[in-house]
């Protein structure tokens, strides 16, 4: 028989190599593809896609972490002036989904997705607009590109996410 448990609830080694591990999957998915917005000098990617996969499946505490850190890093190798703004947008985005989504539900999850993908697209309009300075008319251009990030966030993260939960018996943080 084969033990298709991952790790413990009290296992920290076990939760600090999971959250290394899906911060590292958000930054390189982050990075794969990358269409400039000239306007806001920010850019369309799918990294929203592991951040789902880390909230709906880890929890708040690992979707938080991966997206935020994940993001950030990804930020700080081409566009570093963003990185503290998504720092904070993108944990924000998987904490909430991590905190939505109780793992078991699939309604849940889609409210997951809504949830973290409205406080993305608002935290980027607002930092934009009065923290980063480009003004709420420039960053108005960005918003339907994070729209197509989360659409894509949720089209594939909630069906992988469902895949992981189904094969492995996965503790929630």
């Amino acid at each position: 028989m084969v033990n298709n448990t991952l790790g413990g609830r009290k296992s920290p080694t076990i939760r600090l190599a999971i959250a290394a591990i899906m911060a590292a999957l958000v930054s390189v998915s982050t990075l794969i593809i990358r269409i400039p917005i000239p306007s806001t000098a920010g850019y369309i990617n799918i990294g929203d896609v592991m951040i789902f996969v880390s909230g709906l499946t880890f929890g708040q505490i690992i979707g938080g972490f991966a997206g935020g850190v994940g993001s950030a890093i990804a930020d700080l190798i081409g566009y570093p002036a963003y990185a503290p703004l998504t720092l904070v947008v993108k944990g924000l985005e998987g904490f909430l989904a991590g905190r939505i989504s109780n793992g078991k539900n699939k309604m849940r999850d889609l409210f997951a997705v809504i949830g973290g993908g409205t406080i993305m697209i608002l935290g980027y309009y607002l930092g934009e607009s009065f923290i980063m300075g480009v003004g709420p008319i420039a960053a108005l251009e960005e918003v339907p590109g994070n729209f197509f990030q989360i659409l894509t966030g949720g089209i594939v993260g909630i069906p992988l996410s469902i895949a992981i939960r189904r094969y492995i018996v996965i503790p929630r943080w």
